[in-house]
């Protein structure tokens, strides 16, 4: 079994790392600019020792994973003192593998494990791992101790090239923190009823999870309902008026989001043509 080090002991560092100990792979070292957390993580990881500088993980370890914030992994893969038969990963979802090119030049395979998961507290990155996809951009045999690994802690994986890492953490940016923008959106306006936020987001929190459950159990577009979906431009309208007066700074954003949802429906079979050309005129209509 390898010998994995991990540089960087935040929340993905220290999630990734009790994970790969649990399924029995060999977690030897940390270090972080924090010992506290690299102390904290050793105590989680059986057998792991907390260093004082990144080049003693590079020198004990045989994979060696950069869980660094992105705009680290640079200056950590230049600093190092790489060398032949141990592998370099870091876990960017935006960022490829060029990053690693001081690490290739010395001999290492480089690689990229971006866990497409929302990671907001230790505990609950680690309960969220099992089930979620890597993204994997590497060269064999590297990729396949990376897939291998994906599939150890019970996930899946997809193999991105370099081109695409940006455009697909965008797309994870969407999916997830844009969501949370959304729900912000959405219990802000319960406030015009005297309805405080916390009350709004346990209200909605069943309409989400319900939302969520037909996305994955119906599909896109199936899963889609709502007065667009029925091609109703009566309630459109009425929406826009109400917006137009307790919140009038979120009306683009609904007319846009209205407009994307537009193809979806269409796509359903549930309105035709003309109904997805009126239900247009109305969202384009100016502020």
């Amino acid at each position: 079994m390898l010998k994995l080090g991990f540089i960087g002991a935040g929340t993905v560092g220290t999630a990734l790392s009790v994970r790969l100990n649990n399924k029995g792979y060999q977690v030897i070292a940390v270090s972080s600019r924090s010992q506290t957390s690299a102390r904290n993580l050793a105590q989680r990881v059986n057998g792991c020792h907390a260093f004082n500088n990144n080049q003693d993980v590079a020198d004990a370890a045989e994979l060696i994973f950069i869980t660094t914030p992105d705009d680290a992994i640079a200056s950590v893969a230049s600093e190092i003192k790489w060398h032949r038969g141990q592998s370099v990963v870091h876990c960017s979802g935006a960022l490829s593998t060029d990053i690693l090119e001081p690490a290739k030049k010395l001999g290492a395979q480089v690689g990229a494990f971006h866990p497409l998961q929302t990671f907001a507290s230790v505990k609950q990155a680690i309960e969220n791992i099992p089930g979620s996809t890597f993204a994997l951009e590497a060269d064999e045999p590297l990729l396949n101790t990376l897939k291998d690994m994906a599939t150890t802690l019970d996930g899946h994986w997809v193999e991105l090239k370099a081109r695409d890492k940006v455009v697909y953490h965008a797309s994870a940016v969407i999916a997830c923190n844009y969501l949370v923008t959304l729900v912000k959106l959405a219990t802000d306006l319960w406030q015009s009823f005297a309805i405080p936020p916390h009350q709004a987001t346990q209200a909605l929190m069943p309409l989400l999870r319900g939302t969520l459950n037909n996305i994955d159990t119906v599909g896109i577009p199936q899963c889609l309902t709502g007065p667009i979906a029925r091609g109703d431009t009566g309630t459109i309208k009425k929406h826009l008026d109400a917006l137009q007066k307790v919140a009038p700074a979120l009306l683009s954003t609904y007319q846009e989001l209205g407009l994307q949802t537009i193809p979806i429906a269409l796509a359903k079979g549930k309105i035709n043509q003309h109904q997805a050309e009126e239900l247009q005129a109305i969202l384009k209509q100016p502020d």
